[in-house]
């Protein structure tokens, strides 16, 4: 599904990874995790997809909210996991959405 996404400009924060072979837990604490970052101040949406690689893109009003979502207690710790066991390798980017256009059919 296509995050609904305020006017620009707001930010997005890019994660992009690939996973080990280790599961242990890994579907539960991303699961928490959309329902803890729906609850963040400043969360706006997120798409995700994995197709081998995955990518998880999730859309914040400001710096200031990314920055707390990133120090909340419970998203450290899954990123604690994430470096130990889940992530062969990841990559976080965060830009500034100047524009945004698109298209539904009706």
């Amino acid at each position: 599904m296509i995050a609904a996404t305020p006017s620009p400009p707001y930010y997005a924060v890019i994660f992009t990874n690939l996973r080990t072979e280790i599961d242990e837990g890994y579907g539960e604490m991303a699961e928490e995790m959309v329902r803890l970052a729906e609850l963040q101040p400043g969360y706006l949406g997120h798409e995700s997809v994995r197709n081998g690689l995955g990518i998880t893109i999730s859309y914040w009003e400001s710096l200031e909210a990314i920055k707390n979502w990133k120090a909340n207690t419970d998203h450290l710790v899954a990123q604690k996991y994430g470096r130990e066991k889940w992530y062969a390798s990841f990559k976080t980017r965060i830009a500034l959405v100047e524009r945004d256009y698109g298209f539904e059919r009706e």
